[in-house]
């Protein structure tokens, strides 16, 4: 299928690892001019080098920012005044108590995880109206749907993702400009990794044994009984940008191993 992305410009914020690399990654081999995004230039220049060196022919560009800031929100339109695609996958998690999450983490995340993504789209839903035509997505999780008790705090920002795209969507009626959110279920990113690995040294468990045991007591609802790709979940996010799903607007959609028990 032919998404019709060739002559789109797309930015993926946090894309130099996980879901984020690998929904650039599939963009690119697309044919859409991806810009690249991480905290440090040496993770922009890595991550770039990979796809080059995966896709000779793609049209690839960087921008080292923090997006969890304004300064690096600011940065990054600066430099890339006007997208036709824009993902907001940049997020952190952290497993924590709920009464060990004080205000300054509370705020932390909430802007982290859901500020960024509002900033940017502010900026580039004025030229989309523009061209009347543009994609934006937001990358939640289905934690913003079955908040997890082990950190609230990440899956209240999840939720308000979903939030922020629904009504986004409302404002865009009658364009075609879309808005979605696309809920990853447990991915095997770089920071579900390390925290797999840090498990495994924790309980002298092998990672076969972390992953088992992960999906057998917190998320045993999971009907693939295992972590998804990132590659599994861009494929989702990729379609989602495309000229294809010009019907598809103010949904959020799961890709989360069944780990969502609900039919619609």
């Amino acid at each position: 299928m032919d998404l019709g992305l060739a002559a789109k410009r797309a930015l993926v914020t946090g894309s130099t690892a996980g879901i984020g690399f690998a929904t650039a990654e599939t963009l690119a081999r697309e044919g859409a001019t991806v810009v690249v995004n991480g905290r440090t230039a040496e993770r922009v220049e890595a991550a770039i080098g990979r796809l080059r060196a995966s896709i000779p022919n793609g049209r690839i560009e960087g921008i080292a920012a923090d997006v969890s800031t304004a300064e690096g929100c600011a940065a990054v339109t600066k430099a890339f005044p006007d997208v036709d695609v824009l993902v907001n996958n940049m997020g952190i998690f952290e497993p924590k108590p709920f009464d060990a999450i004080g205000d300054a983490e509370w705020l932390h995340f909430f802007t982290a995880n859901v500020l960024s993504g509002i900033r940017l789209a502010r900026h580039y839903v004025a030229g989309m109206r523009l061209r009347n035509w543009g994609r934006i997505v937001f990358v939640s999780s289905e934690s913003g749907v079955q908040i997890p008790a082990e950190m609230i705090h990440y899956g209240v920002t999840k939720t308000a993702q979903i939030a922020v795209a629904r009504g986004l969507a409302e404002t865009l009626a009658g364009t075609h400009v879309t808005v979605n959110s696309v809920l990853p279920g447990p991915t095997g990113s770089e920071g579900v990794e390390r925290f797999v690995e840090q498990m495994a040294q924790r309980t002298g468990a092998d990672r076969v044994t972390v992953e088992r045991e992960f999906f057998r007591n917190v998320r045993p609802s999971s009907i693939i009984q295992r972590f998804a790709s990132p590659s599994e979940v861009a494929a989702l996010i990729a379609y989602v940008c495309s000229a294809q799903a010009s019907a598809t607007t103010g949904a959020a959609l799961r890709v989360d191993g069944g780990v969502v028990r609900a039919i619609v």
